[in-house]
This record gives C-alpha cells, sequence and structure tokens, in this order.
C-alpha cells in the first residue's frame, strides 16, 4: 500500500475521542480570549497613558508591539506546532497568553507594558490557527460549515465586544483588569483543552529543520510593516528616516521571505498551499474583510469618545447590537449555503458591506445613540454574509497536509490586514482633517455670508450669556473655531467610511473566481 493510501486509511479511522462540538466550543473560547485582546485595550489607552505617566501617542506602542509579535508568529504557527505537537503547542500558548496578561495587568512602567504585550501577542499568534485545524480535523467536511459558523461567532463578536467590554471595565474597575480577566479564562482552557483535545497522527511531534532564515526573513518583513504603519502618521511617514529605513526593511524582509519559501525545501510555511484558487482568492476575500472589520470597529469608538463625548463603556455599547444580529444570523447563512452557490453569498455580502459602509458616512455633529446603533447594525448584519462562506470554501479543495499551514496563512492574512487598517485608517483620519481644514479654511472668511451669518448669531449668544460687549466677538469666534474643529474631524470620519465603502465594491468581483459550489454540492461530489 503506498504512503499516500495509508495516511489516507488512517484519517478515515481516525476519530475524536469527545462529542466534536465540546472540542470546538473550548478551542474556540481560546481563540476568543486572543481576539478580544486585539480591540479591548483600545478604549483604555487614555487611562494607561495617565496611570504609567506618559503621553497617550507613547500607550499606542502597548497595541503596535501586540500586533507586530502577533501577525509574525500568526504565520509561522503550523510549522511551531509541527515540532511542538499541536496539542502542546496549543498548551503552551494558552497558558503563556494567560501569564502574559497577568503580567500585564500589574506592569509598573510602560517599558514592562510594551515588554509583557510582545509575550502575549507572541503566544496570542498560535491560538486561532490552531483552533482553526483542530476543527477542520475534528470536524468532516460536511460539517465545517457549521463548526466554522462557531468559529465566526467569535472572530467577528469579538472585536465588536472588546470596546464596550474594555470601556466598561475600565470605566467601573481599572484598565488592568482589562488584562487579569484572561488569568481564570486561561486556566479553565488549558485543564479543558488537556482533557478533550487529542492530536490526531498526522499531527503529532516529528522533527523538522529548523528554517531560521525563513523565520528571520518573515519576522523582519511583518515586524517592520506593523511598526511602520502604525507609527507613520506621527513620525511624518517617509519625512522620518526611522520609517524610511521600516520600509526598506519590511520590503527586503518580505520578498526574501516569498522567493526563499518558494525554492527552499522544509520551508517553516509551504506557500504552495496558494496553488488552490479557491484557498488564494479566499485569502484575498478574507484579508480585505479583516481590514474593514478590525478598521470600522475601531474608528466607531473613536468617533463616540472624541467627538460625540460618549464614556469608554457608551462607545463600546454602539457595537453591541451588531454583534447580537452576527449570532442570529450566522446559523441562517450556514444554511442558505447549502443552496445556493456560495460565491454568491460572499458576493452580495460584500456588496452589501459596501452599503453599509457608504450608509455609515452620513455622521453629523449631532448623531444619536439611536443613528449609530443603527450605522453599526448595517454593517455588522452584512458580516454573517461573509466569514462563514469564506472559511468554508477556503479549505473544500485543499489536500488536507495543507491544513496546518493553511490555517496559518489564512489567518494570517485577516489579522495582519486587519492590525494594519487599524494603523491605517486612524492615520487617515489625522490626514483627512488635515485635507479637508485646508479646504474648509476658505470659506472662513468675511467675503462668505454664511460665515458673517454664524458669527452673528454666536456674538448674540454671547450677550444673552453676560459677557462684556467688548468679549463678546472674541467669544463668538472661539466657538466658531471649535465648531470648525468638529466639522472637519466629522468630515475626516465620513471620509474614511467611503473609503472602506470603496474596498468592500472592489472586492466584489474577486468573489466569482470561486468554484461554483454549494455546501451540499461539494459533499455529494465527495
Amino acid at each position: 500500500m503506498s504512503q499516500s493510501a495509508t495516511l489516507n486509511t488512517v484519517k478515515e479511522e481516525w476519530k475524536p475521542k469527545h462529542n466534536p462540538w465540546l472540542i470546538a466550543i473550548v478551542v474556540t473560547l481560546a481563540a476568543f480570549m486572543e481576539i478580544l485582546d486585539t480591540t479591548i485595550v483600545n478604549v483604555s489607552l487614555p487611562h494607561i497613558a495617565g496611570s504609567l505617566s506618559t503621553t497617550y501617542d507613547n500607550a499606542t506602542w502597548s497595541l503596535t508591539s501586540y500586533l507586530a509579535a502577533n501577525g509574525i508568529v500568526l504565520t509561522i504557527s503550523g510549522w511551531l506546532g509541527r515540532i511542538l505537537g499541536r496539542k502542546r503547542y496549543f498548551l503552551i500558548c494558552i497558558f503563556m497568553f494567560a501569564v502574559s496578561s497577568f503580567l500585564c495587568g500589574i506592569a509598573n512602567s510602560l517599558a514592562q507594558l510594551v515588554l509583557f504585550r510582545l509575550m502575549q501577542g507572541f503566544f496570542g499568534g498560535g491560538l486561532q490557527p490552531n483552533q482553526q485545524s483542530i476543527i477542520l480535523d475534528t470536524f468532516p467536511p460536511d460539517k465545517r460549515g457549521a463548526a466554522f459558523g462557531l468559529t465566526a461567532i467569535a472572530t467577528v463578536v469579538a472585536p465588536v465586544l472588546g470596546p464596550s467590554l474594555g470601556g466598561w471595565i475600565t470605566d467601573s474597575y481599572s484598565w488592568r483588569w482589562i488584562f487579569f480577566l484572561n488569568v481564570p479564562v486561561g486556566i479553565i482552557t488549558v485543564f479543558a483543552v488537556a482533557m478533550l483535545v487529542d492530536d490526531p497522527p498526522w499531527a503529532r511531534k516529528r522533527s523538522e529543520r529548523i528554517d531560521y532564515i525563513g523565520v528571520s526573513l518573515i519576522t523582519l518583513g511583518l515586524g517592520c510593516l506593523e511598526i511602520m504603519v502604525d507609527r507613520g502618521e506621527n513620525a511624518d511617514w517617509f519625512g522620518s528616516g526611522f520609517i524610511c529605513w521600516l520600509g526598506f526593511f519590511s520590503v527586503i524582509g518580505i520578498i526574501g521571505a516569498i522567493i526563499w519559501l518558494l525554492y527552499t525545501e522544509n520551508p517553516v510555511v509551504d506557500l504552495k498551499v496558494f496553488k488552490d484558487r479557491n484557498f488564494a482568492i479566499s485569502s484575498i476575500l478574507m484579508a480585505g474583510l479583516g481590514g474593514c472589520l478590525y478598521a470600522s470597529a475601531v474608528i466607531v469608538p473613536q468617533f463616540t469618545q472624541q467627538i460625540i463625548g460618549y464614556t469608554a463603556f457608551l462607545s463600546g455599547l454602539v457595537l453591541t447590537p451588531g454583534g447580537i444580529a452576527i449570532i442570529i444570523l450566522i446559523p441562517v447563512i450556514g444554511k442558505v449555503i447549502n443552496v445556493v452557490q456560495i460565491r454568491y453569498v460572499i458576493a452580495m455580502g460584500f456588496f452589501l458591506f459596501g452599503c453599509a459602509l457608504f450608509y455609515s458616512a452620513n455622521l453629523v455633529p449631532n448623531s444619536d445613540f439611536l443613528h449609530l446603533v443603527m450605522y453599526r447594525i448595517s454593517q455588522s448584519v452584512c458580516l454573517a454574509f461573509l466569514f462563514v462562506p469564506l472559511s468554508t470554501i477556503a479549505f473544500m479543495t485543499i489536500e488536507e497536509k495543507y491544513n496546518a499551514d493553511a490555517s496559518a496563512l489564512f489567518s494570517m492574512t485577516r489579522n495582519v490586514l486587519g492590525a494594519l487598517c487599524i494603523s491605517g485608517a486612524t492615520a487617515l483620519i489625522t490626514e483627512r482633517r488635515q485635507v479637508n481644514q485646508a479646504h474648509m479654511v476658505h470659506w472662513m472668511s468675511p467675503f462668505h455670508q454664511p460665515f458673517n451669518d454664524y458669527l452673528a448669531h454666536m456674538r448674540a449668544v454671547a450677550q444673552q450669556l453676560g459677557y462684556a460687549t467688548q468679549d463678546q466677538a472674541e467669544t463668538a469666534m472661539k466657538y466658531l473655531y471649535q465648531d470648525f474643529i468638529k466639522q472637519v474631524a466629522i468630515l475626516a470620519f465620513n471620509d474614511v467610511f467611503m473609503i472602506l465603502g470603496c474596498l468592500a465594491f472592489l472586492l466584489v468581483p474577486f468573489c466569482f473566481f470561486l468554484d461554483g459550489y454549494t455546501a451540499k454540492k461539494k459533499k455529494a461530489d465527495s
């Protein structure tokens, strides 16, 4: 009997010892914990800066360090699982993620927090790919769609829940508890995984040559790219020598890694997985989805806190109804892909997502809570059309020997582009503020009648408030300038929503390069 035939026989005979759905819940809990930490810190940054006696700009290094380490490890997690054994590596990641979280909570300086966040990102990077690999091996192909529905709840809802949960904890207790929260969850998950999860024969520890060059190039490329995008706006982009060097090394690292991984034997991650068209196209689409999802989940709390003046908890609460809508719709979409071609469902999802983002670009100074919630629900509903169908079709035609590398790369595309879009969206808001201010300042002139009318109105308001005659003009200009800055910022947020909407529309044509499968038809063909 050939080696491939023997392997197929082993795969047909191997079954998990425990209930597959119980296994899926346990491993998804670990992934949920890690994904939550991608956004839970965002609303707490001002509190972290004050507590550690540093600036808000310096405090963002706690986010940058986590995202950079996380993106690097996501890529090589399949290789680490092969060296250590998948279950052993998964347990190490969960335990050390909890330990790192505890250390973040007791940090007494920014340097300590950044170091411990690096550790947290490093060990957290192995959780999502391993969770997906375990689900792929635990469930037969015809049941993976439903299992990925559970994964979708964690992957899509966690970034949405993060700001509201982080805001509530920060406002009610302390920012340190957003990290301490992971400790009991991590301990419980370690024991549950140890008892329930077993490695199949093909996922157990095996000796491999360590690809030092591949690991180094991936670390250099992705690490420099993330830091460059995250710090670029504050450092004046390529006006800064630091950013120029980061850009240079990121290009060298990424291009060098691609060339090396394609031509070396036993690479740290096998890029041959991209020869499967469904997987390659799905990865592109998932990267776009991750970018839109993470960016929109971050700029909504920024708008509500900076412009409207919501508390951290209330700004996060704007996102919560959208998460509930996703949970309700995901099982429905899981049924739909059995009768409708998956590519059509995905195309519809991106089209509706683009429409929802354009609809959200109607922010005004007096936007109320209900309108903001409706904007977010319109975005979130579309995500239900995307995550489960994309995860299902990505692994439909891929060879099982590539499952670990495919899971790592699929998670990497979503998280790395998502992290870059978080940084990019924040930088873009600053840039669009400057552009809008330069455009609108031309209308701040006595030669523009609305300007004169507004100034007269504000003088009347100042007079009613009891200001002296000589102070009324100055007070009117002060109020006018405050409104001017606020309107400039609102236009910037609207611009970013429009740009994200255009990205969603641009992804629609790619959907039609996927095979015309329904989940049920593929099951019958198999």
